[in-house]
Order: C-alpha cells, then structure tokens, then sequence
C-alpha cells in the first residue's frame, strides 16, 4: 500500500504538468514589434488622438475657439503636421471633443512642432484658454494599419462613428490578421476611414473610424455585412480578443477636412 501510494503521489506532478499543458497557450516565436509588423511601411506618419471633455456650458465657446486657431497650425507649412479630422460626440460620451492629427515623418515630425509650438505664443494663449474650459483631456499617439484605407478628406455631410477597442494584452497580432480580411467586407459604400492602433497612452487599444450619411444608413450597411459569407466567422474570432468596447458618433466641426 505504501509502495502504491508513493507511486501515485510521483505520479501527480506530472499528470498536473500535461494537464496544465493543455491550457497553455501555444505562442510562436516573433522577432519583431507588432508595430512593425502590422502598421503601414510605406509612410511613416504618425498620429495623435486627442478627447477632450469640456465643461457643457464652454463647449460653443471651445469649438469657436478651435475653429479660428487650429487651421493656423494644420496650414502652417513650418510644421510637418496635418489636422485629419475634428469632432465633437453626438451620440457617446457627451460634451466631448475629438481631434486626430498626423505627423509626416514620425517622432521627429512630432518633436519639431512641440517645439515650434512652445514658442507661438497665439498657441500659448490659445492652450491657456482652452484648458480653462475642459474638465478633462487625454491623447494618444497611433499607427494606422496597414491593411486600412488612408484617411484623406472626404466631403459632407456625413456622421462619423470612432469605434474603439481595448485587447487583451498578446492580441493585438491575431487581430491584425482577422481584420486584414474583414475589412473587405466593409468597403463597399466606402465607409471606412481610417484604422489605428496606439503606441503610447492607453496602450492595445484599436480604433476604428467609419463615415456615414446618417444613422440608419449606418444600421444598414452593418446589417448587410452580416449577409456576407465569412464575416459572421470573424466577429466570433475577433470578440474574444476584445476586453472593452466603446462606439462614439461624432459630428465633425466646420474646419475638419472630413466632413
């Protein structure tokens, strides 16, 4: 009996290792960044983020605001920067302000007109004033994927959904690859705007931006990707990658280049 038992209790480490085995997830080795592996390589634009929650009773005043200043920077040939588009949520989080940039030529396009900046002092005022009207601010800096279309302005007038995804840390690859061919089946009423992932701030965060005419144009192209042989196949493959979600739609103000 006690020969028995002393079998059992050695054999138990390694029944509990094989079974453990089975829950392991099987990673292959990478030797590179998923930055690298997923963002486009034929540009090296980076891009800006910005949501700011302004205070209700600011918020006409803050759009004012933006509106007489920021096309200054955004047509500023000093600054390698452009103003891709600017939003304030209608339907979401309200009271809320939606601007994305990009920087042609990365990092050090970013750095220049940081620099540039501390020393306008319009910029300086304007920061000043507008921080006076926010209650809160947050930024991140973004790639686009690869597999995504530009964004390029685009004529009005339309509504803009920014669908943002938080992934479970180690997934941002397999959803890359999921979305590499799910994007073929939301491109026929050129919806889509542009696709990114964040590089700093709240990081495996993907945001998606979609233009339509209206709100129920909106539900109709995205229940007719459903009538789509493959599509159903990888939402159910995406989902469980995804740990939050949130969808903003948003009105872009009369300066954004996507109207």
């Amino acid at each position: 009996l006690m020969c028995r038992g002393l079998a059992s209790s050695a054999s138990r480490p390694r029944e509990d290792s094989w079974l453990k085995s089975l829950f392991v997830r099987k990673v292959d080795p990478r030797k590179d960044a998923h930055s690298n592996l997923l963002a486009k390589r034929e540009t090296s634009s980076l891009y800006k983020l910005q949501i700011h929650n302004v205070k209700p009773e600011c918020l006409e005043a803050y759009n004012k605001l933006c509106q007489e200043v920021l096309p200054k920077i955004h047509e500023e040939k000093h600054y390698p920067c452009a103003l891709v588009g600017t939003w304030n949520t209608w339907y979401g989080e309200q009271d809320q302000a939606v601007h994305l940039w990009r920087y042609e030529g990365g990092y050090p396009a970013l750095n220049e007109v940081m620099s540039k900046l501390r020393q306008n002092k319009e910029f300086t005022e304007f920061r000043k004033e507008r921080g006076n009207m926010l209650l809160s601010r947050k930024n991140q800096l973004l790639l686009e994927f690869s597999f995504w279309n530009e964004p390029v302005p685009r004529e009005g007038p339309n509504i803009y959904e920014l669908r943002s995804y938080q992934l479970r840390p180690g997934t941002m690859i397999e959803w890359g690859n999921y979305w590499a061919r799910a994007i073929r089946f939301r491109q026929d009423n050129n919806e889509a705007v542009g696709g990114f992932f964040s590089q700093i701030g709240q990081l495996y965060m993907v945001h998606h931006l979609w233009a339509y005419k209206d709100l129920q144009t909106r539900e109709d192209i995205r229940n007719a990707a459903w009538h789509k042989p493959g599509w159903d196949e990888l939402v159910y493959y995406t989902v469980p990658l995804i740990q939050e979600m949130e969808s903003r739609i948003m009105i872009p103000l009369k300066i954004s280049p996507l109207q």
